[in-house]
C-alpha cells in the first residue's frame, strides 16, 4: 500500500520539478524507482542523496536508524537497474552498493556534512549501506522534465541556483559554527556544480547557440555576449576550483568564490531566458 506521506512528496516534487517544502524544504532530494524484489512492479520512493561527482549520486539506506533495511534497498539489491528523478532530469542508473573502505569513507564524508547520519547509526546494529547509483544515459544527462525546449532552459538553470544556494547556505553554516576548511562533502557538492556547469555551457556553445543563430542572424550580438559570459563563467569556476583543492593558504576563498560565482551566474541566466526562451517557445 502507498505510503500517504510518500506519495504527496512524490506528486510536490513532479509538480514543481524537484522543488518541495516541509520537512524536505531545502533538501537534496530525488525520486527512486526500483523494481519490487517479490512483486516486479515499480516503486517509487523520495530518498535525499550526496552528489558525487561525475556521472553518479550516492544514497543512503538509513531508514531513520531502523532495524531492518529500507524496502527500495531490498529491491536494487535484486534488480540494480533502477530510475532516478532528479527534478530536472529523469534517467536510468545502475545500483551498486559500495563496500567496505570505500562505503566507510562516503558515510563519513556524509556524517561530516549532516551529524544526523552517524545518530542514524547509533540506533541500529546494523550497517548502514551507501549507494551509488550511476547514470548509464547515452550521451546525455537523461530525459528532461520540460513539455518546451524553452521550460527546459528555466528547469535546467533552476537547478543550479537551487544547487548554488545550499552551496552557499552550507558555507554559511560552517563559517557560523567557527570551521577553518571546508568539509570533505562540502567540497564534491562544489565541484560537482563546477562540473555540471561547464558540460551545460559546453552544450550550448556547440549546439544550442548555432542552432538559434541560423534562424535569428539578427541575434548575432546576443549569442556573442552569452558566448563570452560562459567564457567569464569558466574563469570563475576555475577561480572556485583551485580554491577547493587542499592546501590552499586561505580557507576562506571558497567562499568567496561561491559567491562571484553566484552573482555573476545569476545575471546571466537571467539574460539568458530573457533572450532565448521566448524564442525556443515559439520555434
Amino acid at each position: 500500500m502507498p505510503n500517504d506521506f510518500n506519495q504527496q512528496v512524490i506528486e510536490e516534487f513532479r509538480a514543481n520539478k524537484g522543488r518541495v517544502g516541509g520537512y524536505f524544504e531545502g533538501a537534496r532530494l530525488l525520486l527512486l524507482t526500483t523494481t519490487g524484489a517479490r512483486t516486479g512492479r515499480p516503486h517509487t520512493t523520495p530518498v535525499g542523496y550526496l552528489p558525487d561527482g561525475g556521472e553518479r549520486v550516492l544514497v543512503i539506506a538509513s531508514a531513520g536508524g531502523a532495524p531492518t533495511h529500507p524496502a527500495w534497498f531490498h529491491n536494487l539489491v535484486a534488480n540494480p537497474e533502477v530510475t532516478v528523478e532528479s527534478g530536472a532530469f529523469t534517467y536510468e542508473a545502475r545500483a551498486v552498493v559500495l563496500e567496505r573502505e570505500e562505503r566507510d569513507r562516503a558515510f563519513a564524508r556524509a556524517v561530516e556534512a549532516d551529524p544526523g547520519w552517524a545518530e542514524y547509526q547509533e540506533k541500529t546494529t546494523r550497517v548502514i549501506p551507501v549507494v551509488a547509483l550511476h547514470s548509464i544515459t547515452d550521451g546525455g544527462p537523461g530525459n528532461i522534465n520540460a513539455s518546451s525546449m524553452g521550460e527546459a532552459i528555466k528547469v535546467v538553470h533552476d537547478a543550479f541556483r537551487r544547487e548554488l544556494a545550499l552551496i552557499r547556505e552550507e558555507m554559511a553554516g560552517t563559517a557560523a559554527n567557527g570551521g577553518s576548511t571546508l568539509g570533505a562533502q562540502l567540497r564534491v557538492n562544489c565541484l560537482t556544480v563546477c562540473a555540471g556547469l561547464h558540460n551545460h555551457h559546453t552544450g550550448e556553445d556547440t549546439a544550442l547557440f548555432p542552432f538559434l543563430a541560423d534562424r535569428y542572424p539578427e541575434l548575432a550580438p546576443t549569442f556573442t555576449r552569452l558566448r563570452e559570459e560562459h567564457e567569464r563563467i569558466a574563469e570563475l569556476v576555475e577561480a572556485l576550483r583551485d580554491a577547493l583543492a587542499p592546501g590552499h593558504p586561505d580557507p576562506g576563498a571558497a567562499r568567496g568564490e561561491v559567491e562571484r560565482l553566484a552573482a555573476e551566474l545569476e545575471a546571466h541566466l537571467a539574460y539568458e531566458e530573457e533572450q532565448l526562451v521566448p524564442l525556443l517557445d515559439v520555434g
